[in-house]
This record gives structure tokens, C-alpha cells and sequence, in this order.
């Protein structure tokens, strides 16, 4: 989809430019395409979107070097200029400050050495900013002038970006990133028992990192991940799962990931790495791994001063200490500052950052009614405020609990004045389809950005924060962004085409959290295709209804409660949702600095009300249930349809492979919307007023039909499926029913479940004629959770339509 008037983007938000019109046009390009160029595609555009424009034929480097980010610009201007304009641009070092048909690239420290002086706002450039301008004067053509290199590969991109968009808009800016912490984390592991290291929460294939225990050789996947991160800004990334490996600091995989960190480096972004704690011990045979021991100091010192010799440019380290199983310094009784510190120091002579994740908790006790997860962030960090050396960057989860679909942001934010802060945000959608269903995810990443912590009683929303605000006017020198990415080897990166609109708008945002989700998206969808979405999971602050002791992945509200994981809602035959206030519930709300009326929308999260408490429109919470997933799964219908007005638009490879995956989205979402409230159906008592829940007035149920060679049994959950299931035994089965319907066209949708220990194959016929054949292929076409069990992840659904 194609729109025209966009605003200005990716500028600083309290200074106004001049507005730009976007000239598009629907083309007749079908190319064939694997996905593999994502959003850097340099698709040709055509002629009459182009106009009078006069593409710069000479790319002029400045002082650029092999494999530096100055000579990745050039050739990316190089085959952008040809791939979008057809234009044969050549590459030169000699300078040529005032020519109309060059495009120059450089530092501002090599411009000014080349040409003099820097433009007006070019000078006032903070470390990777870039100042971009197609409308120089003095006959001069384009001017892309960066703080450092990696700022003006950045502002190469910005370029190309435009005129891949038909941006041919005359226009001078300088813009500076609002974070100086813009990682990317990979939870890869060294080995998942087979040739190829696993991706923990991955969904796309096995790691781009290792295999064979070791670190892969090929580079080329590499090198085009290198250059999607760039072109969103993305300055490092961090390669290994948090939950670390200690072979991976090994001597042998250092050496093989020296050479990885020298093709990021080519295009800017930094490498880090993953620890496990316990490492002295477990790999340096040491008998404790005490973050106050001085053998333990002198090991990580060691190790640290060896991975800079490998790696001069290191980022430097993530750790998850102390949570899920994982070895911490409170195995000694030492705080969580005393790790952090321990690693900081062995960093602080070589620039390199330690982000110490703040995602520490332990199992609780379902029954004890002041116990709550969601204070585990505070309690654990609040008093070491002040401890942390200058180089420690505390990464906290955007919210209280674990990346979920509704909760508010984590109350840490409020509670470290004088402590940098990352944000983590969760681009491989664990708890939201897993990159089976179509997710845009920035709507919700801005709306934890907005959120408004109100600290020392300061208008004070979570983005200014860390951008590195604090009450009364105070600054931290460090902050920013992370996100898991999980981004695999199949040669749509994330499993899903739509997926990557997630990857390109969180690069967007921690360049500038004022960014507009909208505005990211539709930029986003000319670079590549589109489709926005809406969700179905989450009601009014109950967090996710996925199935949570398992796999993350279908509904099973049950999962929730009576455990000690603390993802509750506390839900029973009265009402639903947590109690967190200070007077009568576990306090959460009092760690927020100032909350004085709760948003609807987090209702649950802070109260726990009867199922006919009135909402304000009306609603009860048990209508807005039926009615919000009733509405969700309408709406998922409608996507498989939008986007079969693309066919012919796009290429053939990217069209089926969506369009599978959109037809598998609608026909899971109305298995979510039947799971949720037939569950809560039954436990409240209270019957939906439209009369829809239990009541199908369009389906022929399988235990029904007559049957061949079929036999009973039962969904578990129970909810999984309206009435009984039906399975066939090796030989096979039918199951036939007379059409009681109005005779017309209509589209035959067939609910199934599809285990993942077998393909079982299926043939819809009306009388004799055969309407369609499928595969219970799933899993091999999707790469979500499975199950060998008829529950909710295996549910699926085939459509055969007219």
C-alpha cells in the first residue's frame, strides 16, 4: 500500500522543516524476490515518479579506507544510485566540493580538511549524527557529512531511503541520535545438539552465528544482517544468548568471532557478548566464581585485555546474573552491584559498556496474596542506586513481568536517579504469535515510551528517561536501547516478511523515541510491502493469555494462576485481575511515583475486579472480553483478503509465503477467540448478551458427522475445541455431513489440529468433486512452538474460498 504527504521523519522533534510530498506510483514490478534485501531493496522506480530529477553520476569519498563504514557508503550509494535511478554513478576520492552531480561523503573532520567550512548545523554534530543536504549551494549537489564514519554511513542510507521512497524533496538537516545505547541482543546458542547452534525464542531458523559447537565460517549472511542493522542505526549488537555458554569466550571461538566483529565493523556496529557468571569456575578452573575474589577479578581482567587485543573496538558485555537458574553474585551474598562492578572495571579502560540486565526474580508462592512478581525489579535494584560504576547500563524489561502483550512499564524507570537505564523491547514476538501472526509492535513500544512516570512529581514520560533525564533538570551521561532480535537463516530473517517492519521501526525509535509507529510503518511498507494489524490477546492489563508454563505460543488462560511463576491474574468465579494496591494488594502501585487514577487499559493489572464491574463505555469486563476477542478475530479475517489485492503487485515467492501465513493467522484467531471465551465463559458464569460464545450457527461439528474409520477424543485443554475431536488411525478416515445451508458461493473453512510428530494428509469434496487437498504441515511451513497434543497450538485451519 502507497500513500503520498508523509511528514517530515527521523528529524529533531522541536525544530520544524520544510515539508516533503512523497510522489508515488502503483508499479507493475514482479520481480522475483526471497526476501533477503529487505527493506534495502533498490527496486527500480519508474520514470514518471522520477521526473526531471538529475541523479548525481560521481560519489566523492572522503579519506575512506578499505572496510571502513566511509567505503560500505560508497558502495551502497553505488548500487542504490543504479539499482533505484539506473544511474552510473562512479566512485572517486578526489574531492569535489561544489560539483551539482556529486554526492559527497564524509566526516566533518574530513570535510571541513577537503572544502572548509561545515554548513551551517553540520557543525553541531554529537557523536553519530549526520548532516544531510540535496540542496547545498553554490551549485553544489548532495552533502552527506557525518560527527564520525559510522554517522555518515548512516546519512547514506537516510539518502538512499528517500529517493527509494520517490523522495526527491530539496531539503538541509542535521539530525543526532537521542541515545547513545542502540544494541541489538541475540539469544543464539553454540549448539542445539544437531550441526546448527539453536536460536532460544527464535523462530527463523537456526543461528547466523554458530554451528558445530563453534563459530560458523561463510560471512555472507553476516555481512547483509550487518547492513539492515546500519541502515537503522543499530551501533551494536550483542551475538550469544543471555543464558551464556562458557565455551564461548574459549580461545578457539574468540578467534573465529574476531573475524565476525570485523565484518560488522565494515558497517559500524560494534560487537558484544554474552557471559555466564560462573565462567572462572566452569571454564577457568578456579574454585569459586566470587565477584570480590581476587583470582576471580584477575580472570576477568585477563579475559578482558585478551578480547580487546581480538577486538579493539568491543562494545562490550550483557549479563543475566542471578535469575531463572542462572549463577549471580548472590550465590555469595554479594549484591548485584558488586557483579556488575566486577566487569565494569575490567571495561572502563577500553570504553567498553557492561549492561547488567535487571530481569531477577525467583518462583513465588501462589498463595500468599502480597507476593507479586512485579515488584521483583524494585526490590532488587532500588537501594543499589549510586553503587554502580559510570560504565554500568542497567537493561531493564519494558514492563514489570516478561515482554507481555499489556502491562504497564517496568516502575525500575522511576526508582535509579542516578543509574544509566536501557530499555529492553522484544522484537521475536515470544509471547505474541511468535511470527506466525502478523504483530506491528511499535504502537505498543511508543506507547511504554509515553508512558508518564510522573517522578519526583515531573512530567516524565519513560523516553526522556532514557535519553537520559532526570528530576529537577539532572542528566546521565549513558542510555538508550536494546532489543532481542533473534533474526535467523532463513532468507526472510525473522520467519515472517511483515515481521521485519518490527526490526526496521525499533531501529527507528531508538534513534528517536518521538518517532511516529505510523508514520515508520508506511516508510517501511514502500521500502518493502505492507499490511498493518491489530491483536487479540490481552484484556484490560491481563497481560498475555498465552499458554505460560508451556510454550509461550497458543491460548491457555488456565496457565496463569495457581503456580509459582507470578504471571496471575488472580482470576476465580466472582472476578479477575491482580490487587497491587498499597492499601489492601501487594504495593506494586506504590512504586510508581505518582499514580493517581489507573488507565483502563491496565484496569486488571492494578485491581481486581467482579466480572460485571462497568467499564466506561458501558461494557462489563466479561462483555469487554467476548466483545474485544470477537472483534479481534473479525478483524484477522479481513488480512488473508487485503492482501490477496497485492497479487500480481509483488513478487510471487513473498506473496504465497505471506499469504499462507495470514490465512493461518485468521483461522487461529478465531481458535483464540473461542478458547478465551468459552474459558472465561464457563468460569464466570455470565453469558455473553449477543449470545455468540457456545453458539456456532455456521459449523458442522466433527463429532457430528458420520464417521469411517475415525474415533473420539478429547481436546486438553477442553477449551481447545467446542466439542469432542476426531482422529483418524493409520489407515485413515472420512467424515461426511449434509450441507444444511441456503444454496450460494461460499468459503469452506476446515478446522484441524496439526501435531508436530507426523504430516497427515486431507481432501475436501462436495458429493464427488474434489475441492481441495492439504498437508498438516505447520511446523514446516511455520516456524512457531509446536505440540504433539490436540490443544491450542496445534489448532489450525485450512480455507478453500468461492
Amino acid at each position: 500500500m502507497l500513500c503520498q504527504d508523509l511528514s517530515a521523519k527521523l528529524l529533531d522533534p522541536k525544530k520544524v522543516y520544510k515539508k516533503r510530498t512523497i510522489r508515488s506510483s502503483l508499479l507493475g514490478l514482479v520481480a522475483a524476490e526471497d526476501g533477503l534485501a529487505g527493506w534495502l531493496r533498490y527496486a527500480p522506480i519508474d520514470e514518471s515518479v522520477i521526473g526531471d530529477y538529475a541523479a548525481p553520476t560521481n560519489i566523492v569519498l572522503l579519506n575512506a579506507t578499505d572496510g571502513s563504514p566511509i567505503a560500505s557508503a560508497g558502495a551502497e550509494l553505488e548500487a542504490g544510485l543504479s539499482g533505484v535511478l539506473g544511474a552510473a554513478a562512479k566512485i572517486s576520492e578526489e574531492a569535489a566540493c561544489d560539483a551539482a552531480s556529486s554526492v559527497i561523503v564524509g566526516t566533518a573532520e574530513a570535510f571541513g580538511a577537503a572544502c572548509g567550512d561545515l554548513p551551517e548545523g553540520a557543525a553541531d554534530l554529537v557523536e553519530d549524527g549526520f548532516w544531510l543536504s540535496t540542496e547545498a549551494g553554490e551549485g553544489a549537489g548532495v552533502q552527506i557529512i557525518g560527527q564520525n564514519e559510522r554517522g555518515a554511513l548512516y546519512g547514506a542510507f537516510e539518502y538512499l531511503s528517500m529517493i527509494a521512497q520517490g523522495n526527491f524533496t530539496k531539503l538541509s538537516y542535521a539530525t543526532n541520535p537521542a541515545t547513545n545505547i542502540r544494541w541489538i541482543n541475540h539469544w543464539d546458542n553454540l549448539n542445539a545438539g544437531g550441526n546448527h547452534g539453536s536460536v532460544e525464542r527464535g523462530y527463523a531458523g537456526p543461528s547466523l552465528f554458530f554451528a558445530n559447537n563453534g563459530v560458523v565460517s561463510d560471512q555472507a549472511r553476516i555481512k547483509e544482517y550487518a547492513r539492515l542493522l546500519a541502515s537503522i542505526r543499530i551501533n551494536a549488537i550483542v551475538i550469544n544468548n543471555v543464558n551464556a555458554d562458557a565455551g564461548v569466550i574459549s580461545d578457539r571461538n574468540l578467534d573465529a568471532i574476531a573475524k565476525i566483529a570485523d565484518t560488522f565493523r565494515t558497517y559500524g556496529v560494534r560487537l558484544g557478548l554474552s557471559l555466564n557468571f560462573a565462567s572462572p569456575q566452569s571454564a577457568g578452573g578456579l574454585s569459586t566464581f566470587d565477584p570480590l575474589n581476587d583470582s576471580v577479578i584477575s580472570w576477568w581482567t585477563r579475559k578482558t585485555e585478551d578480547i580487546y587485543k581480538r577486538i579493539p573496538d568491543f562494545a562490550g558485555y550483557l549479563v543475566k546474573a542471578n535469575s531463572e537458574g542462572q549463577p549471580g553474585p548472590l550465590t555469595y551474598q554479594r549484591t548485584l552491584a558488586d557483579g556488575a562492578n566486577m566487569f565494569a572495571r575490567a571495561l572502563k579502560p577500553f570504553g567498553g559498556v557492561i549492561m547488567f540486565r535487571a530481569f531477577v526474580y525467583n518462583q513465588l508462592d501462589y498463595n500468599n496474596k502480597k507476593a507479586d512478581r512485579a515488584n521483583a525489579a524494585v526490590e532488587f535494584f532500588k537501594s543499589l542506586n549510586g553503587k554502580f560504576e559510570d560504565n554500568v547500563v542497567v537493561q531493564i524489561k519494558y514492563g514489570p513481568i516478561d515482554f507481555q502483550v499489556r502491562e504497564p512499564a517496568s516502575p525500575l524507570f522511576a526508582n535509579l536517579p542516578t543509574t544509566n537505564m536501557a530499555i529492553e523491547l522484544q522484537i521475536t514476538q515470544e509471547y505474541l504469535g511468535q511470527q506466525a501472526h502478523l504483530f506491528y509492535l511499535a504502537p505498543l513500544w511508543r506507547e511504554i515510551l509515553d508512558f508518564d512516570t510522573r517522578w519526583e512529581g515531573e512530567e516524565l514520560p519513560v523516553r526522556d528517561i532514557l535519553t537520559g533525564k532526570r528530576p529537577g533538570g539532572k542528566t546521565q551521561a549513558i542510555g538508550g536501547f536494546a532489543a532481542v532480535s533473534n533474526v535467523g537463516q532463513e532468507k526472510s530473517w525473522l520467519g515472517s516478511h511483515l515481521a521485519m517492519s518490527n526490526l526496521y521501526s525499533y531501529g527507528r525509535l531508538a534513534w528517536n523515541p518521538w518517532d511516529d509507529p505510523v508514520v515508520m510503518l508506511e516508510d517501511w511498507t514502500r521500502l518493502t510491502f505492507g499490511l498493518d494489524d491489530q491483536n487479540y490477546t490481552g484484556n484490560l492489563g491481563v497481560q498475555t493469555l498465552t499458554d505460560i508454563t508451556g510454550n509461550h505460543y497458543g491460548p491457555n488462560p488456565s496457565s496463569q494462576d495457581n503456580n509459582g511463576w507470578g504471571q496471575w491474574t488472580r482470576a476465580d468465579r466472582n472476578g479477575i485481575g491482580m490487587d497491587r494496591t498499597v492499601a489492601t494488594g501487594t504495593g506494586n502501585a506504590g512504586q510508581y511515583p505518582r499514580v493517581e487514577t489507573t488507565p483502563e487499559n491496565l484496569i486488571l493489572w492494578f485491581h481486581h475486579l467482579p466480572w460485571t464491574h462497568e467499564l466506561s463505555t458501558g461494557k462489563t469486563v466479561i462483555q469487554h472480553f467476548y466483545d474485544a476477542h470477537y472483534a479481534g478475530a473479525e478483524t484477522a479475517q479481513t488480512f488473508p483478503l487485503l492482501w490477496r489485492t497485492l497479487e500480481g503487485k509483488i513478487d510471487d515467492e513473498r506473496y504465497e509465503a505471506q499469504l499462507y501465513r495470514l490465512e493461518y493467522q485468521a483461522g487461529h484467531s478465531v481458535v483464540w477467540r473461542d478458547f478465551i471465551c468459552r474459558f472465561y465463559n464457563k468460569m464466570s458464569g455470565v453469558a455473553d448478551a449477543l449470545d455468540r460464545v457456545n453458539n456456532h450457527v455456521w459449523r458442522i461439528e466433527a463429532e457430528s458427522m458420520t464417521l469411517s474409520g475415525y474415533s473420539r477424543a478429547n481436546a486438553n485443554p477442553g477449551e481447545a475445541a467446542s466439542g469432542s475431536v476426531v482422529t483418524a488411525g493409520g489407515g485413515g478416515g472420512t467424515a461426511s455431513a449434509q450441507i444444511a445451508f441456503d444454496s450460494g458461493v461460499y468459503d469452506i473453512a476446515v478446522g484441524y489440529f496439526d501435531v508436530s510428530n507426523g504430516k497427515a494428509s486431507w481432501t475436501l469434496s462436495i458429493d464427488d468433486t474434489v475441492i481441495g487437498e492439504w498437508q498438516g504441515d505447520v511446523e514446516s511451513r511455520i516456524s512457531k512452538a509446536t505440540s504433539n497434543g490436540l490443544d491450542g497450538h496445534s489448532a489450525a485451519r485450512v480455507t478453500f474460498r468461492g
